[in-house]
């Protein structure tokens, strides 16, 4: 290896972990500090943990929430089209007709 272009590696580097756990490893770091390790890690423990560090979580839940109660008050594409349908047949119909002599109006009425 070439002198002075490589960092210094360090055989015994500390690693402690957020649980407690601490082990022995080789880095060029003299003290690492982690979240997650084997002893703590989901996929190796097999208990489900979450790990929020931006409160994703609570936001998200506070987000559906939120949606959850604003659709409680809008109505289905099928709902609003026969609402607007049963209007339109309560509605009145203006028929004109054009004679040469006279413009009559006639009214109908739909059932």
């Amino acid at each position: 290896m070439k002198k002075d272009i490589h960092p210094k590696y360090y055989a015994d580097c500390k690693v402690s972990c957020v649980c407690g756990n601490t082990f022995l490893t080789g880095s060029t770091e003299p003290e690492i500090k982690v979240e997650l390790c084997s002893a703590c890690h989901p996929f190796y423990t097999g208990k489900q943990k979450l790990v929020d560090t931006a409160r994703r979580v609570e936001k998200f839940t506070a987000k559906a929430a939120a949606q959850g109660e604003a659709a409680k008050g809008k109505k289905g594409k099928k709902v609003k089209r026969a609402e607007r349908a049963e209007s339109r047949a309560k509605k009145e119909v203006v028929v004109r007709t054009k004679d040469l002599k006279k413009i009559a109006q006639v009214k109908l009425n739909k059932k």
